[in-house]
């Protein structure tokens, strides 16, 4: 039974959503100089999913995620560079050091709401992009972190220049965030982040602790942006301003409004339909790549409110619709 919000009252897996993971391995197969491209859209899918979490059902809007995912990704290559090159022990420093900041600032603006919450999420990023920039001897300043070495996962598998372990490893770690963010939205816990979304009012009536909610899923949303900035600083060896940019959060919310928000498999058609995108007209119109892609955007904010996935889900109903 689905309700309203998105909220799915029965959480098994159903066979359709093992679609994503099987085109995931065929792609790896048949399109193997695409791998690297793959790599990166696995990633902006964490990227992406951090933040549904957040704004498609705790209804918290911000346009400053940036900051958790470049946090995580600076945390991972100056840990990498400073200590060991150890993946896994990289990846959580970076998960840990995103999710204090967002616990942190989270505690701040999150008493706030609309307008001022959205200028404070702006501010937390512009801050962190000044300290990233500034401190030069950490982070490289404006010529970015490189220079440092990822060691082989478990001490097994090797990042190939074909981009083959990487892809993998992208995988993996795109398949555990789903399971725990489907956990959460399928939950009592998730279920109470709709209802704050829906009737923030209706959820202070009745009791429940909205702000303590709120903070906790803002907490996990910045861990797992961080996830995905320190995946993206091990698969590349590089960590540069741009992962702190207001442009990242202006391209992960277009992602997001593409696929759908408020649906977790929009976090996946959503950045998947804009690199593609993006990957091809940069090609083929190399001056005008942006129209194409703000056209796009265009055409489904107008003509289809629920991204993507909303047209899918459209045609669907219209089939099923028809008289045998």
């Amino acid at each position: 039974m689905t309700h309203a919000g998105g909220y799915v009252a029965d959480s098994r897996i159903r066979a359709i959503e093992w679609l994503p993971w099987v085109l995931a391995v065929i792609c790896f197969f048949a399109a193997p100089t695409y791998v690297p491209l793959g790599s990166y859209v696995l990633t902006m899918i964490i990227f992406a999913l951090s933040l549904d979490l957040i704004l498609g059902y705790g209804g918290i809007i911000t346009l400053g995620h940036s900051a958790y995912f470049g946090a995580g990704a600076y945390a991972a290559g100056i840990f990498a560079a400073r200590v060991t090159g150890e993946p896994l022990l990289g990846l959580l420093v970076g998960t840990l050091a995103a999710g204090l900041l967002g616990l942190i600032t989270g505690l701040i603006i999150l008493r706030t709401r609309g307008l001022a919450l959205l200028m404070l999420t702006l501010a937390i990023t512009s801050l962190c992009l000044e300290v990233a920039n500034k401190a030069t001897d950490w982070t490289g300043g404006a010529d970015g972190l490189g220079g440092f070495k990822v060691q082989p996962i478990l001490g097994l598998f090797k990042f190939d220049f074909l981009g083959k372990t990487a892809y993998l490893y992208c995988l993996v770690v795109l398949f555990l965030c789903w399971w725990l963010v489907r956990r959460l939205v399928y939950s009592p816990f998730g279920a109470s982040l709709t209802g704050v979304r829906e009737n923030n009012v209706r959820m202070h009536a009745v009791g429940a602790p909205v702000y303590q909610r709120l903070v906790i899923s803002y907490t996990i949303s910045a861990a797992m942006a961080g996830l995905g900035g320190a995946l993206l600083t091990q698969t590349t060896q590089f960590v540069g301003l741009k992962v702190l940019g207001f442009e990242l959060s202006g391209e992960l919310m277009v992602m997001l409004i593409l696929g759908g928000v408020g649906r977790i498999y929009g976090a996946f058609v959503g950045p998947l339909a804009y690199l593609v995108a993006q990957d091809y007209l940069a090609k083929q119109f190399p001056e005008y790549w942006y129209f194409g892609i703000g056209a796009m955007l265009v055409l489904v904010v107008m003509f289809a409110r629920g991204g993507i996935l909303g047209i899918i889900d459209a045609l669907i109903a219209r089939v099923r619709s028809r008289p045998s």
